[in-house]
């Protein structure tokens, strides 16, 4: 095959949550060759690197693909934004920097799903090895890995008044969600280092490109995966208006996330062979399930209006801005040094859940999380939503140009089960906010509103106003070789073909209980080790927590 590139070891297209992590664990040995592309450029800005900021790259098209859904129909015909990361870092540049690892019983399932060897006793130690955590590690924490962890100041009274609420109505705290215990209500983690966002990036990337072994081309588009015969060698790509052809020598690695790894994928030849005919691109493997089994959480916000001028709202001026910028760019310090998601609560929806399906994310201002919408008076609220949707949606082609967008459908609330799990968000978060602790600050409902009770108030509400908390998983995933619709076997092998695997979220069997920036970080690590033919870091034996009375009681 004609290359006009070097030849290398292995080239791994995307530099986000796994990419980042690959280049650097790849590339360790100061021998092997890597080549990591990447479509967005530089993450050295103020807007990404400042916690506070995070509404701003999320908005931004040189730091996002801004795809949208098509029209939802059970969302009266919305269209949803879904963000994807463009730059060093990928998602993990634009995200909410909350670190969340999902509860045990999920990789649990994730076994039972046909990943075998993906466990939580499996994934546990990857958890460690990707983490330095603030506090120190412990037997479920890391203490020296690349990624740091940190605990907000929780420095405003409402994080307090959250917590307090939540044991008045009759649920319990949790020390570490991400340690034993998930269920319950406590302090939020997040990817801060030093007062700056800790991205997979700088976690990951920044030292590792300092090494020889490790080529970063930012800027380039790949646009096909090159075969001989059924066995990946190469990617084709676009950069500075030319095409390039590179070559790996052992193998070519997707990390573009669960909309783009797809579609490179499918115009590769590899998918729902009636799907590729219709874009006339040849078959190479007929794989039902690329594209398939698309998963996502949804959230609302439910807001309170505040009686006192506590919340961000009295930061939310020109003066108030200036001055928290100018405090950060300083020290790294104060409001701008912090998501100010410091304070959550995972829960059950009902009694006969065995683990937690609900989580909050409480934020002390009433605004939308991309920042859309300005708040208009001092607020608090509590962004709620289901963990374990039964709803399906699909990423296809829209055609074979590589330019062109994929074709995303999530499908959202198409399975009734899901607005039952919705319902209970809105009467178990009032039921929170009614409690003695809120009494000094609790306002009027903003949203969904004291009149929205019935359940045909509530589904009309959750229609109009759901979005997505941003967590598309699951497109490509881990199965038995002799399933299906599984997409790559528990080592990451693309089923079908030689020389290619897929590590980022699309490989989840099904979405976690949370935020997927920490879950895409641990299948980097442990998809390393499959890579390199390592032997697998040994399992843990740590118990984890499931609600004695998880049959009878809901709290």
């Amino acid at each position: 095959m004609p290359s006009d590139e070097p030849q290398y070891d292995y080239i791994v297209v995307g530099a986000g949550s796994a990419g980042c992590v690959l280049a650097n664990r790849l590339t360790e040995d100061g021998k092997t060759r890597v080549l990591l592309l990447e479509f967005g450029g530089s993450d050295r800005s103020i807007y990404i690197q400042m916690p506070a900021a995070l509404a701003y790259p999320m908005n931004t098209k040189r730091w996002n693909w801004h795809y949208e859904s098509e029209p939802e129909p059970h969302l009266n015909n919305r269209q949803l934004h879904c963000p994807r990361g463009k730059g060093l870092g990928g998602s993990s540049s634009i995200n909410g920097l909350v670190y969340v690892r999902g509860n045990p019983l999920d990789f649990e399932r994730w076994e039972e799903e046909g990943a075998r060897g993906w466990g939580y006793a499996q994934v546990l130690p990857y958890f460690k090895r990707s983490e330095t955590r603030k506090e120190g590690g412990n037997a479920y924490r890391g203490g020296d890995g690349p990624l740091s962890t940190t605990y907000g100041t929780l420095d405003n009274p409402l994080h307090q008044a959250w917590q307090d609420a939540a044991v008045e109505a009759g649920y319990e705290l949790t020390e570490d969600y991400n340690g034993f215990r998930q269920e319950g209500f406590g302090r939020m983690d997040m990817t801060v280092r030093d007062g700056e966002r800790c991205s997979s990036a700088k976690a990951y990337l920044y030292d590792a490109v300092k090494r020889p072994n490790l080529t970063v081309i930012q800027h380039a588009l790949a646009t096909r995966i090159v075969f001989e015969g059924t066995r990946a060698v190469g990617i084709e790509y676009e950069h500075g208006g030319r095409r390039h052809v590179a070559r790996a020598g052992r193998e070519v690695i997707l990390s573009g996330g669960p909309i783009n790894s797809v579609q490179l994928l499918k115009l590769s030849g590899i998918g729902p062979a009636a799907e590729l005919a219709e874009h006339g691109i040849a078959v190479l493997a007929d794989r039902p399930g690329v594209g398939a089994n698309l998963q996502d959480h949804l959230e609302f916000y439910f807001q309170m209006a505040c009686t006192q001028p506590i919340t961000l709202f009295g930061k939310a001026n020109l003066l108030g801005k200036a001055m928290v910028g100018a405090e950060w760019l300083l020290r790294r310090t104060g409001p701008g040094a912090t998501n100010h998601f410091e304070s959550c609560g995972f829960i059950r929806s009902r009694a006969g859940i065995k683990y937690p399906d609900i989580q909050y994310h409480f934020f002390p201002m009433a605004i939308n999380y991309d920042g859309s919408s300005l708040a208009t008076e001092h607020g608090f609220q509590a962004h709620v939503g289901p963990m374990r949707s039964k709803s399906r949606g699909t990423v296809t082609l829209r055609s074979a140009d590589p330019h062109d967008k994929p074709v995303i459908r999530f499908n959202y609330m198409s399975h009734p089960d899901d607005w039952a799990e919705m319902r209970a968000c809105v009467r178990l978060t009032r039921e929170i906010f009614q409690q003695p602790a809120f009494a000094p600050y609790r306002g009027r409902e903003i949203q969904p509103g004291a009149d929205c009770v019935t359940d045909e108030a509530i589904d009309a509400f959750i229609a109009n106003n759901v979005e997505s908390a941003l967590h598309p998983s699951c497109t490509c995933r881990i199965g038995r070789t002799d399933d299906p619709m599984a997409v790559v076997d528990p080592e990451l092998r693309v089923i079908g073909v030689e020389g290619l695997r897929i590590v980022d979220s699309s490989v989840m069997p099904s979405v976690t209980t949370g935020n997927l920036n920490a879950p895409s970080i641990m299948i980097g690590e442990k998809g390393a080790d499959h890579i390199m033919g390592r032997p697998m870091l040994p399992p843990s034996n740590e118990p984890y927590f499931v609600h004695p009375d998880w049959e009878t009681r809901q709290r």
